[in-house]
């Protein structure tokens, strides 16, 4: 897509971080403590873990918070999550992927399957839609660290793939496999990063007009809403005309 990937509002929407601000951490607290019980508790020597955390950080949740976490990682305490992945159609046929971690399949399972049918989707088998993405990771940096050719010559080095660059900042693609060595030297060259993750990049999309977006906006925010749901991905493409009309509704 040419520009800005219109896709990533989805996750960036204005007033949205406030407005969940609580069931955020709640959220980060839930994925540094698993990345911290799975591996080292100290981030250094954990690639998932910082990654983690350095999430955490770029949204404003408080050092106490992060530290708490890893504690309770550390300490043997916390339940036991399970990682899973649901994947299905939203209004309009947009592909959805749905990550959850859960200490209890069947009721995840089934919130999941009853929030996508109230709201006009279809949750399907694994597999579904996820060829429709590619895992990759995903560094953003602000518009300050440099120029596109100065950012685009770092990320090269780097051992980026790909590098989207506009006058709100620079987005950074590569292997999901080589996030955090690419983080790592670009940290080096640019400084910290405003956003290190991992995320599913649509392959096609899905154009949606205001009724469209609307409509997918109720099943993502009820979904998102399930303490049990880290994150939600769809394949939308919408103008920026149809997304000022949204932040506006």
């Amino acid at each position: 897509m040419a520009g800005h990937s219109k896709w990533a509002n989805i996750q960036h929407r204005k007033g949205r971080q406030d407005k969940m601000r609580a069931k955020l951490f709640s959220k980060f607290s839930k994925e540094i403590t698993v990345a911290a019980k799975m591996g080292d508790p100290d981030p250094d020597k954990n690639p998932r873990l910082r990654l983690a955390v350095k999430e955490a950080k770029s949204n404003s949740m408080p050092k106490d918070n992060i530290e708490r976490a890893i504690k309770k990682a550390s300490g043997g305490d916390g339940e036991d999550y399970e990682e899973i992945r649901y994947e299905g159609y939203g209004p309009n046929g947009v592909a959805v992927i749905v990550e959850a971690m859960t200490d209890n399949r069947n009721r995840t399972a089934s919130n999941v399957r009853s929030t996508f049918t109230k709201n006009g989707g279809n949750l399907g088998e694994t597999g579904s839609v996820g060829f429709m993405f590619d895992r990759k990771g995903e560094i953003t940096y602000p518009a300050s660290v440099g120029d596109a050719d100065t950012v685009m010559m770092a990320a090269i080095e780097a051992g980026a793939e790909d590098v989207e660059s506009t006058e709100d900042g620079h987005l950074i693609w590569c292997a999901d496999t080589d996030l955090n060595e690419v983080a790592t030297a670009l940290e080096a060259e640019l400084g910290e990063s405003d956003s290190t993750k991992l995320v599913w990049k649509p392959t096609t999309t899905t154009e949606l007009d205001l009724d469209g977006m609307t409509s997918l906006m109720k099943l993502v925010d009820a979904l998102e809403d399930d303490d049990d749901v880290q994150r939600v991905t769809t394949n939308f493409e919408a103008s920026d005309e149809v997304m000022a009309q949204l932040e506006e509704a």
